[in-house]
């Protein structure tokens, strides 16, 4: 019986669009995300991603067993309502035990969602255009994450989009289990062992690049960065998963296999060389559509097994072993080793290809050449390559450059100074067009929630700015500014306090000038109590003696900063004039900054309240000092 082959098949597309966006915008970015935002890292993450994957890998094993107990469409509901309900959990604050519970459940929802998906595929689907509704399903999957306002949305958002889209999935009208399937097509079936040896080396090359190109700022910018890429990426998803489809419902699985191995070896030897991260970003998507194709459709349209219940345990192992070990294992070669080893490429090959090639010499001479032409072009391409070229070319301050627009920075600083504005006073002189245009990309800005960056590393010393991306409160009294200390654990904050030091326009001379140009205003009024209440504020965490700045860079200060004794000791012979200079532009040479925001009437109250509280029998000028760090 037909059903409605029209409305099963797109109750079909929905279900796998719907499992994939939820692994692929929430389980592999916004879950990690709320992670660092409650500060669970380092070899935290690595236990709560471990309880992810004990999850996924028991539920991917026991589903199958749950078949007299449960219909498919009653234990679909089941797993896509206890993804949701882990997905909403994660909007909570995260400790430890919460988020290796909730990690756990994530897996388990998707173990049960996708192992029952995929072995009951044509419950749905139907027979006639079944691995073309897999081939939608998964295409606009990938299409829907890489839209840009889903791809840059915050975690909380694309968890709740996660959550929402699984809510919608177990309201859809499944037809009830009948306990029998139509077989699949003899044509395109290929043995279990090469379907599992050949998903777990192509799903190993695809975590391993996709945890490279996603902690490596330089491969990040040129492949996820800005709406053109995402599009580009998301175009590239879909044309590839539905070019997949059509390959597959031609009977030719191991060529689509095939195909999809040349892509990704293709790139994972592209990104060792960063100049070429462009050629990678197209071929990347394209193998990973392919194979994930390949991979929804197998158990119920291109396996032999006979049975419901051999089609599930299929589906299980191939979940357990390729899906969650198989990734597991890419992303640990990412962590450790920061590149795929082209033997590893070379490696993987022969799993793949092997069935591929004795299938093709018999049968298929058009494929063999094909793959044996992808293959020599990704060696010649790699063999002219120098292997250090690229990577010796970018400096800490370029590499700090692309970590700057990979973090968003730009979304609340701005690095132009607007003409016949405060700005010029506050943040530098103006630049030319023609200097911005000569940036690539230039980084104006469209917002202004932070100052303006640039001439920052004129106003502002290498340390005091790793101090601000540490802990930005701590620095800058009340500032909205989210910290970035988990950049320092793999030394992309020092490439970034590098790029941001590397802002200097037109020197220090022009610097003192301005400084030496400026008096508040005869109209600010000034308080010595408002004064004390502006040190206590701004000041105090460097130059009190248990001031938190001062502490935690003790050893770090070019000269540590005086004590507020010392201030008021060498105020007394200055002018107020000259306090307030100070306290508006810092001390050049020194890590202290200028508080150019604070208005007139604050920078002279603070310069009257250290020059009032100075003593008095101090009969000789004195330069405030910053006290000589030994």
């Amino acid at each position: 019986m037909r059903e409605d082959g029209v409305k099963s098949g797109w109750r079909a597309v929905a279900l796998i669009t719907v499992v994939y966006v939820y692994f692929l915008i929430f389980a592999q970015f916004a879950f990690l995300a709320r992670l660092a935002e409650c500060g669970l890292g380092g070899d935290v993450l690595k236990l709560i991603m471990a309880a992810m994957a004990c999850g996924g890998i028991l539920l991917s094993l026991l589903t199958p067993r749950m078949q007299a107990a449960l219909n498919p469409a009653l234990r679909l509901r089941f797993g896509l309502a206890l993804s949701a309900a882990a997905a909403l959990l994660t909007l909570a604050p995260l400790v430890l035990i919460s988020a290796v519970i909730i990690a756990f459940f994530i897996g388990a929802g998707l173990g049960i969602t996708t192992v029952t998906l995929v072995t009951h595929l044509r419950l749905w689907t139907g027979a006639r255009n079944g691995i073309l509704s897999v081939g939608l399903g998964t295409g606009l999957a990938y299409f829907i994450c890489n839209i840009p306002a889903v791809f840059t949305a915050a975690p909380v958002v694309q968890a709740l989009l996660a959550a929402g889209l699984c809510a919608i999935a177990v309201a859809l009208p499944l037809a009830p289990y009948n306990g029998s399937a139509p077989h699949p097509d003899a044509r395109s079936s290929i043995p279990f062992a090469i379907a599992l040896t050949s998903f777990t080396a192509l799903i190993w090359l695809d975590s391993a690049a996709f945890y490279i190109i996603q902690h490596t700022a330089v491969l990040k910018a040129g492949t996820w960065l800005g709406s053109a890429h995402l599009w580009t990426n998301g175009g590239l998803h879909l044309l590839a998963a539905i070019s997949a489809a059509m390959l597959l419902r031609r009977g030719r699985t191991l060529a689509t296999l095939a195909l999809a191995f040349a892509a990704l070896g293709f790139a994972c030897l592209l990104l060792l060389h960063p100049a070429l991260i462009l050629s990678a970003s197209l071929f990347y998507p394209i193998g990973v559509s392919l194979y994930s194709v390949a991979l929804v459709a197998y158990t119920s349209f291109l396996t032999s097994a006979d049975s419901t219940n051999d089609r599930g345990r299929q589906a299980g192992w191939i979940y357990a072993i390729a899906g969650w070990i198989g990734s597991a294992l890419g992303i640990g070669m990412g962590q450790n080793l920061g590149h795929v080893p082209p033997s590893f490429v070379a490696a993987a090959g022969v799993v793949v290809l092997a069935p591929v090639c004795l299938a093709l010499v018999r049968r298929r001479p058009r494929e063999i050449a094909l793959v044996v032409a992808a293959a020599a072009g990704a060696l010649l391409v790699y063999r002219i390559l120098p292997g250090d070229q690229a990577a010796t070319a970018i400096t800490a301050a370029q590499r700090g450059r692309q970590i700057y627009i990979s973090e968003g920075c730009i979304s609340c600083h701005s690095q132009y100074v607007r003409p016949y504005s405060p700005d010029v006073l506050m943040w530098g002189p103006v630049e030319s067009t023609a200097e911005i245009h000569a940036e690539k990309p230039p980084l104006i800005g469209n917002r202004r929630q932070g100052p303006d960056l640039t001439q920052v590393g004129l106003r502002r010393s290498p340390l005091w700015l790793k101090a601000h991306l540490v802990n930005p409160a701590e620095v800058s009294f009340r500032s909205p500014m989210p910290a970035f200390a988990f950049l320092f654990r793999d030394g992309r904050g020092d490439d970034l306090v590098a790029y941001l030091s590397s802002l200097h326009g037109p020197g220090e001379q022009w610097q003192l000038q301005r400084e030496a140009a400026w008096v508040p205003s005869s109209s600010a009024s000034a308080s010595a109590a408002d004064g004390e209440r502006v040190y206590q504020q701004h000041c105090a965490t460097c130059h009190d003696e248990d001031g938190p700045t001062r502490l935690h860079w003790l050893n770090d200060w070019r000269k540590l900063p005086p004590t507020l004794p010392e201030l008021r000791t060498s105020a007394a012979g200055q002018p107020q004039s000259r306090l307030a200079q100070i306290a508006k532009f810092g001390m050049p040479g020194t890590d202290m900054p200028g508080h150019e925001y604070l208005s007139d009437g604050h920078l002279a109250s603070v310069a009257l309240w250290l020059k009032s509280s100075a003593p008095q029998n101090v009969s000789q000028p004195q330069a405030i000092t910053t006290g000589d760090h030994e």
